[in-house]
C-alpha cells in the first residue's frame, strides 16, 4: 500500500481521538516511536519515512488495544482493513 501524506493524517487524528499527543522529533530509541505514559505522548522518529510513521502510528493504535466500538464509525472503517491484516502489528 503507498501510504500519503492524507492517510499519515487520519492516523494521527485516530490517535488523537484516543486522547494520545502525536510528535515527530529526533531520539535514541531504538524502534520507530516511544509511548511516554504519564502524559500520553507518543513520539515518532522524524527521521522515518512516512511509510514508516504511518506503520510506527497504526502499531501503536493496535498495541494499546482501544476497541474499535470506541472509535467514530468513519474512523473504524478506514482501520478495520489494516486490523485484519495486521502484517507486523
Amino acid at each position: 500500500m503507498k501510504v500519503s501524506p492524507q492517510s499519515l493524517k487520519k492516523a494521527e487524528d485516530l490517535l488523537q481521538h484516543c486522547g494520545l499527543k502525536v510528535r515527530y522529533e529526533k531520539g535514541t530509541f531504538q524502534s520507530g516511536y516511544c509511548i511516554i505514559h504519564q502524559s500520553k505522548v507518543v513520539v515518532v522518529n522524524k527521521f522515518l519515512p512516512i511509510e514508516g510513521k504511518f506503520n510506527s502510528l497504526l502499531e501503536i493504535f493496535f498495541h494499546l488495544n482501544i476497541p474499535l466500538e470506541e472509535i467514530p464509525e468513519g474512523d473504524r472503517k478506514w482501520v478495520e482493513p489494516f486490523k485484519q491484516s495486521q502484517i507486523s502489528f
